[in-house]
């Protein structure tokens, strides 16, 4: 698993992307086409044709990172092809970046109660 930087928005671009493509590629593509600017430490993760790899970009302010991914047995689950992108919680990002079911999962928010003594 990769550390993403924490309030970072994570967005799952539902095309898939030539995987030649670099990451000033990748860069140029989230900007072109998805309107989105991949210098402001937003997460975008990029997927195969065959759904059996990903690519994430993102700034950590000191240079573009590009992390790549093949999944060995079956495929990642990924959402319906369509125009555009989804945005992932911290979450549903780790359940799809370990091969998981994301659609699965749930963030689950606690509120605590500092007058209540356990």
């Amino acid at each position: 698993m990769i550390n993403l930087p924490a309030g970072a928005r994570i967005l799952l671009a539902t095309q898939p992307v030539d995987f030649r493509k670099g990451a000033h590629g990748l860069a140029a593509l989230a900007q072109e086409v998805l309107g989105e600017n991949p210098f402001s430490g937003t997460v975008i993760v990029y997927r195969s044709k065959r759904s059996d790899r990903v690519k994430i970009l993102v700034w950590d302010t000191s240079g573009l990172v590009l992390v790549w991914k093949q999944i060995q047995e079956g495929s990642f689950r990924w959402p319906p092809i369509m125009h555009g992108v989804m945005k992932l919680s911290h979450v549903e990002f780790a359940a799809l970046f370990d091969g998981l079911d994301w659609t699965r999962v749930q963030t689950i928010k606690v509120l605590s109660n500092p007058t209540v003594a356990v």
